[in-house]
């Protein structure tokens, strides 16, 4: 049974033929979207397949470019965007059969806030629910379905033959079996799809069939439509913004933390152990990899930031993005208070030009490289990765949290008094060092390790004579022990006696010739002070 008709709010109902002329009762904002849509594919397919790459340079809904690099007209062209010829087809069929039925029951104005709020929805939705790069006229297609449904129950006294068939008791359940195929499938962006859909129900319970307006002024039909336009863009902007978020990730093991936009995501990366990237594969991509180098010494930020440009950014290296260019540094910089050094570089490959950052943070015995890499197309992105370069925290990490809980669970214990003072060593605290290893010192006086991590504490803080004091009292119980020996060539460094230094080592390479580390510190050394004669 029908569904009562409802009670025209501006007149009396007019079942009858409409009575335009033929050129006005052609669908010519549903002609227009057709041919808007094949001329964009043919556009893009004569540029070739369009792959992910392409997709992104020729507007497909990008979540990182729309949020984090300014352009939410995405959210527009990408409904306009086909894979194929049969996606384009589809969707071309659905949008011209089932919108010329609308645009002949509504205002044309109408109908096409109907069809820009469904567009809207469609990758607002995707947006907010899907990462996939997505694109395609199908939202549209399922809002127009969505505005037809309620159509056919309000007004369908007012529809041709023709049109109560296509608005039938079998137009819902077909819809719903389609979202469901949809979303049982892979590749379907079954978000936009129900995002669309959505919007074509919601938006249908406003508009009114041009039969029931004869008594509505150009102005109010003006002011509907455009309403539902505002309220969409409205909508959009606020899916935008909710997509805006920002997340912090830390790393336990190194210390390190970083703010960063929300949907980036971890992954592998050659530059470091710890990786983000906002997903995509090459055009646009932008991403932050951080590692710890262990020097064996206290880190030198500036060694490594060359040996990095003498590498990685050398005109012979190469990066996923590109070949290295123009590449500057290292320069004086900061991260958390901390000195640090910086080089820049640009990359050059068959996506476009990349810009890159690296810092180089000295931290005790490691050096942090954290490597930024970001797309010149989309100059938005500086701004992300200055704030996240600003936003960069080095935290204590997991190894020390450790050896403190344990130094304090097991008290008056030599052992994990001198774990906790090698790890504060290590990790650039010796000042803090010192009172732990004098206390586990005390508890065992014959340990020669901890009489040296206590030498390289005093040492590293600055406290020299004290130092070579706990140097020697190392060489009292370990006069053979290589680090010991070790201790007391540091000791002459400090002091700044290289040729004294020079016969210590010398003494160490006899207690222990095979050592290759005392080898080259030999040669080394040997070489400074022979340049220091002439």
């Amino acid at each position: 049974m029908s569904p009562p008709a409802s009670t025209p709010p501006f007149g009396k109902v007019e079942a009858g033929p409409d009575d335009r002329g033929l050129l006005a009762r052609l669908p010519w904002v549903t002609l227009g979207l057709a041919l808007i849509n094949l001329a964009a594919y043919a556009f893009t397919a004569a540029a070739g397949p369009l792959d992910v790459d392409a997709m992104v340079r020729f507007g497909a809904k990008v979540g990182p470019l729309i949020t984090e690099a300014g352009q939410p007209w995405r959210l527009l062209t990408a409904n306009l965007l086909h894979r194929d010829g049969a996606h384009l087809g589809l969707n071309v069929l659905v949008l011209v059969a089932v919108g010329a039925v609308l645009e002949s029951a509504y205002r044309r104005l109408d109908y096409a806030a109907l069809l820009l709020a469904s567009g809207l929805a469609t990758m607002t939705s995707s947006l907010l629910w899907a990462e996939e790069v997505s694109v395609g006229a199908s939202g549209m297609a399922y809002g127009c379905v969505g505005a037809l449904i309620v159509l056919g129950r309000r007004h369908r006294a007012l529809l041709s033959p023709l049109a109560r068939r296509m608005a039938g008791e079998g137009v819902l359940p077909t819809v719903l079996v389609f979202l469901w195929m949809g979303w049982t499938s892979v590749g379907v962006d079954n978000a936009g799809h129900l995002g669309g859909f959505a919007a074509g129900l919601l938006v249908g319970l406003f508009l009114v069939p041009r039969k029931l307006l004869v008594e509505e002024t150009r102005r109010t039909g003006l002011l509907r439509a455009g309403s539902v336009a505002v309220v969409a863009l409205v909508l959009s902007g606020v899916g935008v913004l909710g997509r805006s978020s920002w997340r912090v990730e830390r790393d336990d093991v190194f210390g390190v933390s970083v703010a960063m936009p929300g949907s980036w995501r971890q992954g592998a990366d050659r530059l470091g152990r710890l990786a983000f990237s906002n997903g995509l594969p090459g055009l646009g991509r932008a991403s932050f990899a951080a590692e710890a180098i262990e020097a064996g010494e206290p880190g030198d930020g500036e060694l490594q930031a060359r040996r990095f440009m003498e590498t990685t950014l050398s005109p012979q290296g190469s990066l996923p993005e590109g070949q290295p260019r123009d590449v500057r540094g290292p320069e004086p910089a900061w991260v958390h208070g901390r000195r640090a050094q910086r080089v820049r570089g640009r990359l050059h490959g068959p996506e476009g030009s990349f810009q890159v950052m690296a810092l180089f943070v000295p931290r005790g015995e490691f050096v942090y490289q954290l490597v930024f890499t970001w797309p010149e197309a989309f100059p938005r992105y500086d701004r992300v990765v200055a704030r996240m370069a600003a936003e960069l925290r080095l935290e204590e990490p997991a190894t020390l949290r450790e050896a403190r809980a344990r130094a304090l669970l097991v008290p008056g214990v030599g052992e994990p008094l001198h774990t906790l003072g090698a790890a504060l060593r290590r990790w650039g605290r010796p000042a803090e060092a010192v009172e732990p290893l004098l206390a586990s010192v005390k508890l065992a006086p014959s340990r020669v390790e901890t009489r040296v991590e206590l030498a390289r504490a005093f040492f590293e803080s600055g406290h020299v004579e004290e130092g070579c004091h706990a140097s020697e009292e190392a060489l009292v119980y370990g006069p053979t022990v290589t680090v010991a020996l070790e201790a007391g060539v540091r000791c002459e460094l400090a002091r700044g006696d290289m040729a004294r230094a020079l016969q210590r080592l010398e003494e160490a390479r006899r207690v222990d010739p095979l050592d290759p580390r005392l080898r080259a510190a030999e040669a080394a050394l040997r070489a400074t002070v022979e340049a220091g004669g002439r």
